[in-house]
């Protein structure tokens, strides 16, 4: 592997685990306080949305891990659509994954693709 791409996939970047999304007019937001609830239009025994850089590369379930909160990936975009979503591009991959092995050449193509923006 080529020193560039190691310390590519060295880096450490945030995930998010988005339960619902709802728009609010900012009368409702300012209104907001301790104990209120706000329903979201997504039943609790539906697939959780994974995203890195606000961009959904792939689903799974809620979990308890312990005293935590988990997510049980059910699908994960293939591994180009996982470094685009480093970079913004709103895209995600239809079809699971085949392998979790990473072609050095195609992750270094990849990881150059991302260093150019």
């Amino acid at each position: 592997m080529s020193s560039k791409l190691d310390s590519i996939l060295k880096l450490e970047v945030p995930i998010i685990v988005r339960i619902g999304q709802k728009t609010l007019k900012m009368k409702d937001i300012c209104e907001l306080a301790p104990g209120m609830i706000i329903e979201l239009a997504k039943p609790a025994d539906a697939e959780l949305d994974l995203l890195v850089n606000n961009v959904p590369i792939g689903q799974g379930l809620a979990v308890k891990v312990g005293e935590n909160f988990g997510i049980s990936i059910s699908f994960i975009g293939d591994v180009k659509a996982r470094i685009e979503a480093l970079g913004g591009e709103p895209t995600i991959a239809n079809a699971p994954e085949s392998s979790s092995e990473i072609d050095d050449d195609e992750a270094a193509a990849l990881a150059e693709q991302f260093l150019a923006g």
